[in-house]
């Protein structure tokens, strides 16, 4: 931490607290959003699977440059204007992609919302871990459970606008106003300083750390096809109506919900390697279920025991693995690596 930070460390209390958790509210609010509009955006852009794919790659590679640069720019600036820099972002984004129908501009717009939903949530993980401590006392896992009951509100509300006979447009709207009023809640909360930037903004892993990131990186994969993919899985291949299709990702929200508010009673009395093996499991139980039974209930079911799992590079290959063959192989690609994942759970130390 920056010597400013050890400074003001002593001043932060319940009001730094509650701003952090409405940054990750808004940050998992923006991604359901997006989530609810994808099979609108499809069906107005006239993309089949390959196409959807190649697109979401935007919002993957706006957040990977994005968090590396906003984190160097909370350490200079601070995490306050950053946020607020990035949750203007995911503002202007929305309308774009409720709206515009050509794919090259719909590509932009999905950089952008990956740049603000990645900047929010690089930063806002910044300004956790120096809330957190300063309290002296756990509070990530709680924070982070912020991050979806964001996603939660997000896309059961828009779902909900959506079946009452709104227009994406409008619900992009009302998701911006909802936003800002949070923002605007928050913003005067959050901290003026960041961490410290005189480390290196990246080394390659290697060892453990790369075997954890492997795992990382296919867990994460889980959550990035559920974000993109559940809403277009449940209109286009189970027949569900587009306005009931964000259905999906709520249920998802919800049971991380319960897996991040109740995550650090449970690794109290768990080993890891258990909580690795059953979740690795339980996540591809849900994707396996979500496949071979052929309704929207067996679906929305399935997805609900999907645990914590991706958001980068995770939708284009669903997008290119569904063009080649089809949406449910893809998912049964993801299943068989979570099976990996639980199955590694012996090589971690507990």
């Amino acid at each position: 931490m920056s010597t400013a930070a050890v400074e003001v460390s002593d001043t932060i209390g319940r009001t730094e607290q509650f701003s952090t958790r409405v940054a990750f509210f808004i940050a998992g609010f923006g991604g359901a959003v997006w989530a609810v509009l994808v099979p609108f955006a499809k069906t107005r852009a006239g993309l089949e699977a390959g196409g959807l794919g190649l697109l979401l790659l935007a919002f993957g590679i706006g957040s990977i440059i994005a968090m590396p640069l906003a984190g160097a720019l909370a350490g200079k600036y601070g995490c306050r204007r950053v946020l607020i820099a990035s949750s203007l972002m995911v503002c202007i984004a929305l309308p774009a992609l409720a709206t515009v129908s050509n794919a090259g501009l719909l590509a932009v717009a999905l950089f952008v919302l990956g740049a603000g939903v990645g900047s929010v949530d690089c930063v806002v993980n910044i300004q956790a871990v120096i809330v957190e401590r300063a309290a002296g006392r756990a509070l990530m896992s709680g924070f982070h459970g912020l991050f979806s009951v964001g996603g939660i509100a997000g896309a059961a509300g828009c779902a909900g606008l959506l079946s009452l006979g709104a227009s994406p447009v409008v619900v992009s709207l009302v998701a911006i106003v909802f936003t800002a009023a949070m923002l605007a809640w928050a913003a005067p909360h959050f901290l003026t300083f960041g961490g410290d930037t005189s480390g290196p903004a990246f080394a390659l892993p290697h060892g453990v750390v790369l075997f954890i990131g492997i795992l990382c990186f296919i867990v994460f994969l889980t959550e990035g096809a559920i974000l993109d993919w559940s809403a277009v899985f449940l209109t286009f291949t189970r027949g569900a109506d587009p306005a009931h299709a964000g259905l999906g990702y709520a249920a998802f929200a919800t049971t991380m919900t319960i897996g991040r508010l109740s995550g650090d009673a449970i690794v109290r009395r768990v080993s890891r390697t258990t909580i690795i093996l059953v979740g690795g499991l339980l996540a591809a139980s849900g994707l396996l279920i979500a496949m071979l039974v052929p309704s929207v209930p067996a679906a929305l079911i399935a997805v609900t025991t999907l645990g914590y799992a991706g958001i980068l590079m995770g939708p284009a290959s669903i997008g290119f693995v569904a063009h080649v063959a089809s949406l449910p192989v893809a998912f049964l690609i993801i299943a068989v690596f979570l099976i990996g994942v639980a199955a590694s759970g012996r090589f971690l130390k507990a």
